[in-house]
């Protein structure tokens, strides 16, 4: 049975994103993998309407699916994209962040959450890698949350990022065709999404550039001070994006680096067991709520104050 890839893309047709994933993708299929690409401009994907339908079901131990699964295309996709062994993502960096049409699509995909439905047994496991690309008009500076925001998305439906490309510099309609060195590099990720598929799971590593980001973990380029958690643990450190804890330590050269403490990757969201801490948080703070009836009785009484006052509108 041959390697199935698919490429998600969420820019301008013929433009930058598009093509870097393309020219990744063409060496997948080179390689003997089936391939499937999409762009998410081509498909109605709705808002998450906040119902917390999913995760109200996952307090209980059971699947609901998404309230919104049978009115736009999020559950087609997903049905394909979960059904693959790797994807790779292309996006445009707008306001530092990802764009909203690939937002929007990666925000819907809580009630897919692999962990829980593996949990529950209500799909069997799969191990998938992932490739990620932003592309943006300016440096790293503009575009600081952009392979962040990516990473942080491919948790929920347990996808190993083993490489990623910030596309820098390139605002214009397939400006990034007169970088061969750019395009050089989305090949070389195609190579190492193929080189992940076909290595044994356990060995599954990170092939990007070696010295990228201040996580050893995920590679991110996101630290922040770190803060008493639900349960109590604290790290002094945390990486924003796996939630690896530790310290600084100033090495001998006089650099800072980020060191993960010996417990530091216990709530890692890159693991199946590490998102299982957050299930965890999920069914004591909102399963919590509802099995009280004297919070919810309380919580009916004071709302009325905020549901009788309006303001003027536009």
């Amino acid at each position: 049975m041959s390697v199935k890839v698919m490429g998600i893309a969420a820019g301008r047709k013929n433009s930058n994103s598009e093509i870097l994933l393309k020219e990744a993708l063409m060496y997948c299929e080179e390689a003997g993998a089936e391939v499937t690409m999409i762009n998410l401009k081509d498909y109605n994907i709705l808002d998450c309407t906040g119902c917390t339908s999913c995760t109200m079901g996952m307090s209980q131990g059971k699947s609901t699916g998404c309230v919104l699964d049978e009115k736009d295309d999020k559950k087609k996709i997903m049905d394909v994209m979960l059904a693959q062994d790797a994807v790779i993502f292309s996006v445009p960096t707008y306001d530092l962040m990802p764009a909203s049409a690939y937002l929007t699509f990666a925000h819907r995909s809580l009630s897919y959450e692999t962990a829980f439905l593996e949990t529950i047994g209500a799909i069997e496991h799969k191990d998938r890698v992932a490739g990620l690309i932003a592309v943006g008009g300016s440096t790293r500076s503009w575009q600081s949350m952009a392979l962040e925001g990516l990473q942080a998305t491919m948790f929920t439906t347990d996808m190993k990022v083993v490489d990623m490309i910030l596309a820098a510099r390139v605002p214009g309609l397939a400006q990034c065709l007169l970088d061969a060195g750019l395009i050089a590099r989305a090949r070389q990720l195609g190579e190492h999404i193929m080189a992940a598929v076909n290595t044994p799971v356990k060995d599954r590593k990170w092939l990007g550039d070696e010295d990228m980001g201040w996580c050893p973990n995920c590679h991110s380029n996101a630290l922040a001070l770190g803060e008493k958690q639900w349960d109590g643990l604290y790290y002094p450190i945390e990486c924003q994006v796996c939630g690896a804890g530790g310290t600084l330590e100033q090495t001998e050269e006089g650099k800072w680096k980020f060191v993960i403490q010996k417990d530091g990757l216990l709530k890692d969201r890159t693991t199946v067991e590490g998102r299982a801490k957050h299930l965890e948080e999920i069914a004591h703070t909102q399963g919590g709520f509802y099995a009280n009836p004297e919070n919810r009785k309380i919580v009916q009484e004071k709302l009325e104050k905020y549901k009788e006052k309006q303001f003027q509108a536009i």
